[in-house]
């Protein structure tokens, strides 16, 4: 866009090009010609000023041409002449910024053109198998929430509305198994329970430290399979579970393909999309984590009576299933065949997935052996063993080649430690603001305050969950991630802060509304940044290791909130009476949050690299 606007400069002062019609300028909102010409005449533009946002979406046709224009001159900057900085005036005319804008569209309309050129059927195919993985992953996180009451047998069934009353007395009968093979629910103690639901982020955080060496050594392929193995033998025991202990190994075997999930799909969907798409097909892995979670609870909504809640879990093992017989079609990483000596199929393989007419010389001559190696070793984390990189501005300490920095190494350097510090902050935030205690005990948090709906009420949270994360992907490109964090957390504190006022007091409808905006206000920033500034805070040799503290970070949290919660909520409503004081203390450690954030995290939007985050010039050694 830089080289369009340059372009168009020149061509306007000197060039023969046609100008944009009256049409178009009228759409870009400007009142006339000579007004626009006045505001130029004080104003010069400022390349460096336009937020990446607007440069990425003008390339890839995302942004009309009227907002492109408006958003170049909201950004021109007032020149002050006695500034010995002050860049050399350039004054836009009028045709000179038609021409800009007009080379901004035709960017934006081979963009469009591009992209999609760039997307197959077979793309969208094999990338449709692999995020099946973090949908499972978001199914059985949230598969307990519903029908909790009825597997530990303090209810035979969670009546959701008034009208599937009928439906479910006269489904009853069919409930039960053949010869009273499995029982209708397992009885448990609320901690027995709690224990239940948090063994699953163990297994998600074994299986996520183990994932990296095994799809670097094996390969993401067999890697996918091995998670999707673990996904099917998991909701199998689970289903047929009739013991507390078989239910709680159900959930360690399906935590153990959900934790290697999050690590391998992401790392997989990256090397097969198009270089342009891959911010695009990124995003998808955090939306199919929404759709199981808005999935499971749809279920949930109507099997949560006598035994059919083992339905539910039939149905991870279906997914599971499909998964697996989906994935003896999906094709290896090429650009882990390039990595490990087989380049002839791995061209063959890439060029199958770009489609016959696509030309991949562009990615084939980007396959150099020892990044690869650099770029697998990334995603082993803590396991991972010291290997040569290419250097970057934080990495050269020697004229030997630099190594791939360790787990531990990160936290003994101090030029890496604020970033660990900040990374394992904003991760333990984004648990302790309290998202799963609302994703994995609505149903039973909110059942006495609302019984009648308040299974429908965590279906829609899950809708909210999932239309806000897609809505808010923007976001922390046109705001800053920082101002995303603290945002969120502002208003999931002042939520859980509302949301305790209302159940205390019992105002029903303050209390669903309360919700709602605390889910809407998580997918804002504390659901998508803490995954990008992981990458964004140390440079290319430590990021590995920043992966594995944020991953590992946000497992232990999740599990405390999962195993704790329960217990303090019980322990705070029979100390102090009533319910839902619990929500007090997540709105002050909303508060604390926000006080770390502002004070240890650094923004990161529109930095070159990490040591333009922090500031830094040189080594701090």
């Amino acid at each position: 866009m830089e080289e369009a606007i340059t372009n168009g400069w020149e061509q306007g002062v000197g060039g023969d090009v046609p100008v944009l019609s009256n049409a178009v300028r009228a759409k870009a909102a400007w009142r006339t010609d000579d007004e626009l010409e006045r505001v130029m005449q004080k104003y010069t533009f400022n390349w460096s000023s336009i937020p990446p946002f607007c440069r990425v979406m003008c390339a890839r046709g995302s942004l009309s041409v009227s907002t492109a224009l408006n958003q170049v001159m909201s950004r021109v900057t007032k020149i002050d002449m006695a500034s010995a900085s002050a860049p050399q005036p350039r004054i836009f005319t009028i045709t000179s910024l038609q021409h800009a804008v007009a080379a901004i569209a035709a960017m934006a309309n081979r963009g469009v053109r591009q992209c999609l050129s760039d997307i197959t059927f077979y793309l969208v195919t094999i990338i449709a198998i692999a995020t099946l993985g973090p949908l499972q992953f978001g199914f059985h996180l949230a598969e307990l929430n519903a029908p909790q009451d009825v597997i530990t047998c303090r209810k035979k069934t969670i009546s959701t509305a008034a009208r599937l009353a009928a439906w479910v007395h006269s489904s009853k009968p069919k409930d039960k198994a053949p010869a009273g093979l499995l029982p209708d629910c397992i009885p448990m103690s609320e901690a027995a329970f709690a224990t239940v639901s948090s063994v699953f982020t163990l297994g998600g955080l074994v299986g996520a430290l183990c994932a990296g060496p095994l799809s670097s050594r094996r390969g993401r392929l067999p890697a996918m399979r091995a998670t999707a193995l673990c996904y099917v033998v998991g909701a199998v025991v689970e289903t047929f579970a009739g013991r507390v202990w078989l239910l709680a190994l159900g959930r360690l075997l399906a935590g153990l393909g959900a934790g290697a999930s999050t690590v391998i799909v992401p790392l997989y969907i990256s090397e097969v999309s198009p270089p342009d798409e891959r911010g695009l097909f990124g995003a998808m892995t955090q939306v199919s984590i929404n759709v199981g979670i808005l999935g499971t609870q749809t279920l949930g909504y109507f099997l949560s009576h006598g035994a059919a809640w083992r339905w539910i879990l039939a149905a991870g093992a279906g997914v599971a299933f499909a998964q697996a017989v989906g994935l003896l079609a999906v094709p290896e990483s090429p650009a882990w065949m390039a990595a490990h000596g087989d380049p002839v199929k791995a061209k063959a393989t890439l060029q199958r997935i770009r489609g016959e007419s696509f030309d991949v010389q562009s990615e084939v001559v980007n396959w150099d052996h020892h990044e690869r190696r650099g770029s697998n070793d990334e995603e082993e984390g803590l396991l991972s063993q010291p290997e040569a990189v290419p250097s970057s501005p934080t990495s050269i300490r020697s004229h030997k080649a630099p190594v791939h920095l360790g787990f531990l190494q990160v936290v003994a350097d101090p030029l890496y430690r604020p970033a660990i510090v900040a990374v394992v902050g904003i991760m333990v935030a984004q648990q302790f603001c309290g998202i799963n205690s609302i994703i994995m005990y609505s149903v039973s948090l909110l059942a006495d305050l609302l019984p009648i709906s308040s299974a429908l009420l965590t279906i829609l949270i899950s809708v909210v969950n999932l239309g806000m994360t897609i809505a808010c992907s923007p976001l922390p490109d046109r705001l800053g991630r920082k101002t995303c964090l603290l945002l969120s957390i502002v208003g999931q504190g002042t939520s859980s802060f509302v949301l305790a006022f209302a159940i205390v007091y019992g105002v029903k409808m303050l209390s669903a509304i309360a919700v709602l905006f605390f889910v809407a206000f998580f997918a804002v920033g504390l659901g998508p940044v803490p995954f990008i500034m992981a990458s964004e805070l140390v440079g290319q040799e430590a990021v590995g290791a920043t992966q594995s503290w944020c991953l590992a970070a946000n497992y232990v949290a999740t599990f405390i909130v999962a195993q704790f919660f329960p217990i303090v909520n019980t322990a705070l409503n029979n100390a102090l009476g009533g319910k839902g004081w619990v929500y007090f203390l997540f709105a002050a450690l909303a508060a604390a949050s926000a006080v770390f954030v502002s004070w240890r995290v650094p923004e990161t939007r529109g930095k070159r690299d990490a040591d333009e985050v922090w500031g830094r010039t040189r080594r701090l050694d």
